[in-house]
């Protein structure tokens, strides 16, 4: 063990010799703050887990000998006991342990629990959305994180080099109009209807920055990883099963979202109703797609449709070629608001958020006429810089984190 643990301390070593970005994502500060002793920050691929944990690594700059990063998915690591590599850690002095990829490591929910039981260490893990690691026995030992993919005030903070507030949805709610002119004037000569075009088509995941030019080609990659890697292993699924997931996946992404029954889709895929669910299921743990429910199942079980999007524009811009401006809009809105609220939709209105506000989206021309009664209604619309009233500008929904 001891020349397994010269080996994760040289992979440490060349982990902190790696250029990072200088950027912290919001939760950056969280998890530094917190006491807990194990912590797991879990997301979608190319959210910048492995980032998160290396910022939060070098920003500890301990002694070697008391901290160490590994990622089981490096083939030394791939069939270690959890437990026996941290009780010898520990043993040698150290007093944090970084765990990329915790779900390739076998039975490791059961290793964890061990050594939050009977080891003197702290562990800040990183995981796959897909994993149930937010079961809870997990919730009550351990603190997670969900890293979601960047807002559009992230993805602004990123091009343009400075630092933009964020803002509780009440406070958009009731002070939109100064908050956007806020934003606005902190934006000097940048448009931010060009900013937010941007974060539509490659502002989502932080790998953008890498190359812009082969953004679609990386965020393929990413989704047959996801697809053919983390769901196949987690879910023990078949190749071939895997192919009709993804067919699965571009349905959702060229279909209008109310299109999309299960009976629909299961006489598009030739998929059997119980199965699709499942897959449904599979892709939305995986932060592919979102699964939105139709408000009235909220109270019995009832035959009404569900919505489904892909999870954020991005995917929508690299799967589907000519998407329809009212779901670029209607996922954009979904996907900010999914982080910290609840959301339903209904027959009458697009969305239904927190069982408390009401809201349409939608172009210029959008008026109340589908909500003229609720004094909770409102209206999201795009291609505008400042709002009136209870007509709020789509893109400053993106500064909710």
């Amino acid at each position: 063990m001891s020349s397994l643990l010269e080996i994760a301390i040289n992979l440490t070593v060349n982990k902190l010799k790696q250029q990072i970005p200088n950027y912290k994502r919001f939760l950056f500060n969280d998890i530094k703050k917190s006491d807990s002793k194990i912590i797991g920050i879990y997301g979608a691929r190319g959210v910048g887990k492995t980032t998160l944990m290396l910022q939060l690594l070098r920003d500890l700059n301990l002694p070697l000998r008391e901290t160490v990063y590994i990622s089981c998915d490096h083939p030394v690591f791939s069939d270690v006991s959890l437990f026996d590599f941290l009780e010898e850690f520990s043993k040698k002095g150290g007093k944090i342990a970084f765990i990329d990829e915790i779900h390739k490591a076998p039975e490791f929910q059961a290793h964890l629990k061990s050594v939050y039981d009977f080891l003197d260490i702290k562990v800040i893990f990183s995981g796959s959305s897909a994993v149930q690691i937010t079961n809870p026995d997990f919730t009550r030992r351990f603190s997670m994180y969900r890293l979601p993919a960047l807002s559009l005030r992230e993805f602004i903070e990123l091009e343009l080099n400075i630092s933009l507030e964020s803002y509780h949805l009440e406070e958009i709610i009731k002070n939109h109009q100064d908050i956007a002119l806020k934003i606005i004037k902190e934006l000097g000569n940048e448009k931010i209807l060009k900013l937010f075009g941007d974060y539509l088509e490659y502002g989502v995941y932080p790998f953008y920055l890498e190359d812009k030019k082969k953004f679609k080609d990386r965020l393929s990659d990413s989704i047959n990883a996801t697809l053919y890697t983390d769901l196949a292993e987690i879910y023990n699924i078949h190749p071939e099963k895997i192919v009709t997931l993804k067919k699965l996946l571009t349905t959702i992404a060229v279909s209008e979202p109310l299109e999309l029954s299960v009976e629909n889709i299961a006489s598009l895929t030739g998929i059997t109703k119980a199965t699709l669910y499942k897959y449904i299921d599979y892709l939305s743990m995986a932060e592919l797609i979102m699964f939105i429910q139709n408000e009235a199942k909220r109270f019995k079980s009832i035959r009404k449709p569900d919505k489904l999007y892909l999870a954020n524009t991005n995917l929508l811009n690299a799967l589907c070629l000519n998407a329809k401006k009212g779901t670029v809009r209607e996922t954009f809105f979904a996907s900010m608001l999914r982080y910290m609220h609840s959301l339903y939709y209904s027959n009458k209105v697009d969305f239904l958020i927190d069982e408390t506000y009401l809201f349409e989206v939608g172009g210029k021309n959008k008026d109340f006429s589908q909500v003229k009664d609720n004094k909770n209604s409102y209206l999201a619309i795009d291609d505008i810089e400042i709002g009136f009233e209870r007509k709020i500008p789509l893109w400053l929904f993106g500064f909710l984190y």
